[in-house]
């Protein structure tokens, strides 16, 4: 072993390659028993690995431009030419989302395993990093504690949600007290808590389907769910950075009709009808009635459909948000995500500090910021 990779994500994984790729001998050093476990939960309701969009766009939804070059570099045609290589086909929905022609995770996962092991790619599972033992890296490996010193590491240990799938943010400590910026962690593409009253109880788990969400200045069309603990889903993840620093939500419940078309149909309620008999009459859904009898019953009708105010209580919890916001400053590592203050240990994926939306982008930038660590790493004496 001359080449060291902590972390066996997707990030890891292609930081692997890169380097074997390369000439270098590697060792995959994993804390779990089994390699990938995010990126195989992800892909249960179907894998999207990236969109498929024009390269200027697809790299405007990430919150700073440092990635562009790695995306330029292994963008949405490299990430399907790559699966189609593995053996993979893949398609584009009506969305421009990309999945597998198989849609799980697994085919191709184990594709990919099975080139990297035809590299000569070493992975160590139950191999859980400690920190640092002076000079070396510290670890506690079934075979009791070891303390390794290759020439080059690759580090992709991921941010700090779902840690039972590895993602805990352990490393945080250990590479602060040597120096390394780090931009404290936010939730990302995360559910938000709302204060509900006894009576939504019985709309729990139901979507709210055909609304735009307004966040601020953003606005977007989709789908989300009412939960016992809040609302959650695509809609609200994709303006969950908005609402995260503090843009008031408001929802529009019939954004497909015109507002003369609107104020036609108000005109011919009856006033003396109930609250609940007028929703039903305008074409809201029982839960989208719901939210309106919840939040808008001091508004005007007009308002309360248009223009629906929703109190929020705060985001989930980091550890339930699918992805975070925060990690490894962009001032804290070289063009070649080299750690300034740590010459010869590389960084990549979740642990940089970077933010997409759902739908490709993060899957797209783990494999772009892994194959950019990897190559950049496997030039090192």
């Amino acid at each position: 072993m001359d080449a060291l990779v902590i972390g066996a994500g997707p990030a890891g994984l292609m930081a692997a390659q890169a380097l074997a790729q390369a000439g270098r001998k590697v060792v995959v050093a994993e804390a779990k028993p089994t390699v990938a476990r995010k990126f195989l939960m992800a892909g249960k309701s179907g894998l999207n690995v990236t969109k498929d969009d024009p390269l200027a766009a697809f790299a405007a939804q990430y919150d700073s431009d440092w990635l562009a070059p790695m995306l330029t570099e292994f963008g949405p045609e490299q990430v399907q030419a790559w699966c189609r290589d593995l053996g993979q086909p893949v398609f584009a929905g009506s969305s421009g989302r990309v999945f597998p022609v198989a849609m799980k995770g697994s085919p191709l996962l184990r594709a990919w395993l099975a080139r990297l092991a035809g590299l000569g790619v070493v992975i160590r599972t139950r191999w859980r990093w400690q920190g640092f033992d002076g000079a070396g890296l510290a670890f506690d490996t079934p075979e009791g504690r070891q303390v390794l010193r290759p020439a080059v590491t690759v580090l992709a240990l991921g941010g700090a949600s779902w840690a039972r799938l590895g993602s805990d943010a352990a490393w945080v400590p250990w590479l602060h007290d040597r120096g390394v910026q780090i931009t404290p962690f936010q939730p990302a593409n995360m559910g938000f808590m709302v204060p509900w009253s006894p009576h939504m109880a019985r709309h729990f788990g139901q979507a709210v389907k055909g609304a735009a969400l307004h966040a601020g200045h953003q606005i977007e069309r989709g789908e989300f769910v009412v939960s016992s603990r809040g609302l959650e889903g695509g809609g609200i993840y994709a303006i969950s950075r908005a609402l995260r620093q503090g843009a008031p939500l408001t929802l529009d419940l019939m954004p497909d009709l015109a507002l003369t078309a609107l104020a036609t149909r108000l005109a011919r309620l009856r006033s003396s009808d109930s609250l609940g008999n007028r929703l039903r009459k305008l074409g809201l859904s029982p839960v989208a009635a719901a939210l309106v009898m919840e939040f808008g019953r001091d508004l005007p009708l007009h308002q309360a459909v248009t223009a629906l105010p929703v109190p929020l209580a705060g985001p989930r919890p980091l550890d339930e948000a699918i992805s975070v916001a925060g990690g490894i400053a962009r001032t804290a590592v070289t063009e070649g995500l080299e750690l300034r203050a740590l010459p010869g240990i590389f960084v990549c994926g979740e642990m940089l500090d970077w933010e997409a939306p759902t739908g490709g982008y993060l899957l797209t930038a783990c494999w772009a910021t892994g194959l950019w660590a990897g190559r950049h790493a496997a030039t090192q004496d």
